[in-house]
């Protein structure tokens, strides 16, 4: 699982798996996920193994796949290879899956083990939400992530908001960032912030994630000196239907979108990335956005970093604004809640109860 945790944010739309080729208790193999068209986390680990490979285990993250697609079955693999017994937690939600591996193997004597802690079994479901959640809804899992104060500011009346949370907490979000598939903000942040909205390594390395960045930019304010077009990595320009920008970088796509109200129309937006096969997206954005987000119901999860600071001040913003609801009866809940403490901030994480 540790292997798959560093193929997230860079695989999609395949799911991130990790492999690992034991014999003797003895590590011989290891393969991660690649991006399409290259292998599967399984052959990869059988061929760091070799002929080593015949009689031992393999251990999989997610159910071997079994059909033919972009990738061959890893089941032939597997099963050429010689394993013996393949130990995996949960099933492949792919409808061409679905079981389908296991069946395959056992079909042909290899011992297939399931059994695993309830922590393993959350972890591997982890990794793989956004790929499920794809398959149901045909778009990305959102998550909406933000940092406030103890008294929910997320900056002081003045505009200052660097930084709320500590040096942990950030180091947090950057792991974050590079297992999402593409990041999403507005031009306000863009013009107030400069951001880069890149994932960084503890060295301050850029490690090449997420995939995608999203600025959404109504009248296509976005200057050709914004920092973010400095950094290597696709960003996706989403402007009004009317609006003919000048392209400002070869890094730069635009797509000319609808709008609602006035506002870029946010369900083709989320649509749009679901049509590229992207599983996970977050809302790095301002208060703005974010509720427009939430008031359209578009938010799957929520990742709230909490400083333990009080801002105060009326004119002290909170992560969202717009029209908010009338009662109580009607407050966006989470469930499934899990907290961390990071050096004093709680990051609070929970997903979005969706009635159905």
């Amino acid at each position: 699982m540790d292997l798959a945790e560093q193929a997230m944010g860079g695989v999609a739309p395949r799911p991130a798996v990790g492999a690992v080729v034991v014999r003797n208790g003895q590590v011989i193999g290891e393969g991660t996920t690649e991006p399409r068209p290259g292998k599967h986390a399984e052959p990869i680990a059988l061929i760091d193994a070799g002929e080593q490979a015949r009689g031992a285990d393999l251990y999989c993250s997610l159910e071997p796949h079994a059909f033919q697609g972009v990738a061959p079955p890893c089941t032939d693999a597997i099963i050429k290879a010689g394993i013996s017994k393949v130990i995996s937690p949960i099933e492949d939600p792919n409808p061409s899956v679905s079981g389908n591996g296991f069946r395959q193997l056992k079909a042909v004597g290899i011992e297939v083990v399931r059994e695993a802690t309830d922590e393993q079994i959350s972890r591997a479901n982890l990794l793989v939400e956004g790929f499920l959640h794809h398959l149901k809804t045909r778009r990305p899992l959102i998550t909406l992530k933000f940092a406030t104060s103890l008294d929910g500011k997320i900056a002081t009346r003045t505009g200052d908001s660097q930084w709320i949370t500590n040096e942990s907490s950030r180091a947090k979000v950057h792991e974050i960032r590079r297992q999402t598939d593409a990041l999403i903000t507005g031009i306000g942040t863009v013009l107030s912030d400069k951001p880069k909205l890149t994932s960084r390594d503890s060295n301050g390395k850029a490690t090449g994630r997420p995939l995608l960045r999203v600025v959404v930019d109504t009248h296509g304010r976005m200057p050709s000196n914004a920092p973010m077009l400095d950094e290597p990595g696709e960003v996706l320009w989403i402007v009004g239907k009317d609006v003919d920008p000048e392209l400002l970088s070869s890094y730069v796509t635009v797509h000319k979108a609808g709008l609602v109200d006035g506002k870029i129309d946010l369900v083709e937006v989320v649509d749009l990335l679901g049509s590229r096969g992207l599983h996970n997206a977050m809302i790095e954005a301002g208060s703005g956005l974010a509720g427009t987000f939430v008031e359209n119901g578009l938010v799957d999860k929520v990742s709230a970093f909490i400083a333990p600071k009080i801002i105060g001040g009326t004119d002290a913003p909170g992560p969202l604004a717009g029209t908010g609801i009338s009662s109580i009866d009607s407050a966006l809940t989470l469930e499934n809640l899990t907290h961390t403490v990071i050096d004093g901030d709680i990051l609070i994480q929970g997903y979005v109860s969706k009635i159905d």
